[in-house]
Order: C-alpha cells, then sequence, then structure tokens
C-alpha cells in the first residue's frame, strides 16, 4: 500500500521544521551561555602582579589616541606606576591610516606620560583582536614572558582571554574604567557583538569583527 504523496510532503515539512526548531533552541541556549561567560568576566577585576601589561588598542586620530584607546593607556600607566609589571605592551596595526599605527600611538603616548623607552614593546602589526593577541604572545615568549594584565574594556576581555590563553599566556583581565554611565541596551548590545566576534574566531572568520 503506497503512502498518497501528499502525506510525504507533510512528513517532510514537518520533519525540517522540528530540525529548525532544534538548531534556534541550539542557537539561543548557545548565546545565552556565551553572553553570560562574557558579562561575568566583565564584572571582575584580575588585576595583579605579571611580567607584562598588553593594552589592546582602539581608534587613534593623525597620531593621537582616541577617547576609549587613551583610556586604556592611562589604565595601564597607572598599572605599571603601581610597579605590577615591568613592560608594557601596546598593540594594534594601521587600521586604514597610512601614517600611524595604533601601537605606535599608545607606545609614544605612554612615552610621553614618562614611561622610558625601553618598557615599551610595540605591537603595530594586527588587524585584528586575534592577529595582535597571536603577536603579542610571539612577543612575549621571544622575551620569556609567560603572564600578563590584559587591558581593554570590560566586554572585551572575555575574548581576549580565550586568544592569548590558546597561545600558552596566563591572562588576568584588568578593564579600564569607563568614562560614564551607560543603559542596560548599550552594554547588552556591547556582549552580543563581542557573543558574534567570539563565535567567528572559533569558525576562524575573527577578521570580520575586528
Amino acid at each position: 500500500m503506497s503512502v498518497p504523496a501528499g502525506k510525504v510532503k507533510l512528513a517532510g515539512r514537518s520533519r525540517v521544521r522540528r530540525i529548525l526548531v532544534l538548531l534556534a533552541l541550539l542557537a539561543a541556549v548557545y548565546t545565552g551561555v556565551v553572553y553570560s561567560l562574557i558579562a561575568r568576566q566583565s564584572t571582575a577585576d584580575e588585576t595583579r602582579a605579571a611580567e607584562a601589561i598588553v593594552v589592546f588598542g582602539a581608534a587613534e586620530y593623525a597620531g593621537r589616541p582616541s577617547p576609549v584607546y587613551r583610556a586604556r593607556l592611562d589604565h595601564a600607566f597607572q598599572l605599571y606606576q603601581r610597579g605590577l609589571a615591568p613592560i608594557v605592551i601596546t598593540t594594534g596595526g594601521h587600521g586604514g591610516d597610512p601614517d600611524y599605527t595604533e601601537g605606535g600611538v599608545g607606545r609614544d603616548y605612554l612615552k610621553e606620560r614618562g614611561i622610558a623607552d625601553q618598557h615599551i614593546i610595540a605591537e603595530t602589526q594586527g588587524d585584528s583582536t586575534a592577529e595582535s593577541a597571536g603577536r603579542v604572545a610571539a612577543i612575549m615568549k621571544a622575551n620569556g614572558m609567560r603572564t600578563c594584565l590584559a587591558v581593554s574594556d570590560d566586554y572585551h576581555i572575555f575574548r581576549i582571554k580565550q586568544m592569548l590563553g590558546r597561545h600558552g599566556i596566563e591572562v588576568y583581565g584588568s578593564p579600564r574604567q569607563p568614562a560614564q554611565a551607560v543603559s542596560w541596551w548599550q552594554r547588552a548590545r556591547a556582549i552580543l557583538r563581542e557573543v558574534l566576534s567570539y563565535t567567528l574566531w572559533l569558525m576562524g572568520s575573527e577578521r570580520l569583527t575586528g
């Protein structure tokens, strides 16, 4: 006895719907778990002594750090002044600017604030967080360093720790203090963007989001 073609089509559509619902549920659970991990890390201050302070770059304007980048650099300077690490590593490539790099601008800014040149290393080739993390890890290993304080915005620390950790670096997060209060929605949006960036990095496409 043959099954009517209409019933076969309905059964096939039902199966597809169940698969789509399952995939949607899995995606929701994954997003929720990663969101929670990023949010939890963002509230943790793990500041302690380490072998280097690593400042992850942000925008620079004609050789001067943007307000966000300056806040990160100022925080790193304070950590250095407290004697928590003897070396500061600044990161970031050209980012579309043919004349300056984020890493170079960060180095120059910290020199202006009084850190001696021999205590600053500029990573100037990384065009994404992942590239900078890989280059920083290589710099640290070449100099016999294995631990660092990572300085960036709080929601960025989780991804940085995963990236440097993959290269065998022990990372402690030391987020910079926000210049002003942000709304719940602004914070949620920033964390959701980090969920996407982290996922793309796991998939090997982190360059798409920086």
